[in-house]
């Protein structure tokens, strides 16, 4: 069996892509510490690590907008993970299902 090694970055960090486990779609990008990724397997919920606030958040926890974790997957560096969740509601705080709403269409045409 191969060794859990997540690499956190220098800040102590980790860019989780979150992904509804039905559909496929990336909902959005958060960053994850220790503590962070530690309480996402314990309670099978996301939490991540603020940037801004420099603290830790649970999805959903002012939202009502949670997420359950249904698989938790990283990369071959294992310095990025994927995180497919079953959410019961908008992943965007502007409301929209997805963080990823906006198009630059015109500029790869």
């Amino acid at each position: 069996m191969e060794k859990l090694s997540i690499q956190f970055d220098e800040k102590g960090l980790i860019p989780a892509v979150i992904q509804d486990v039905r559909s496929g779609e990336v909902l959005m990008l958060a960053y994850m510490n220790e503590e962070s990724f530690r309480k996402t397997i314990e309670t099978k919920q996301t939490w991540f690590y603020s940037r801004s606030r420099q603290e830790l958040w649970l999805k959903g926890a002012t939202s009502g907008h949670t997420q359950y974790v249904k698989q938790l997957s990283y990369d071959c560096d294992q310095d990025a993970l994927l995180v497919q969740v079953e959410s019961n509601g908008p992943a965007c705080h502007t409301g929209k299902k997805s963080c990823f709403y906006r198009h630059v269409n015109k500029m790869i045409h």
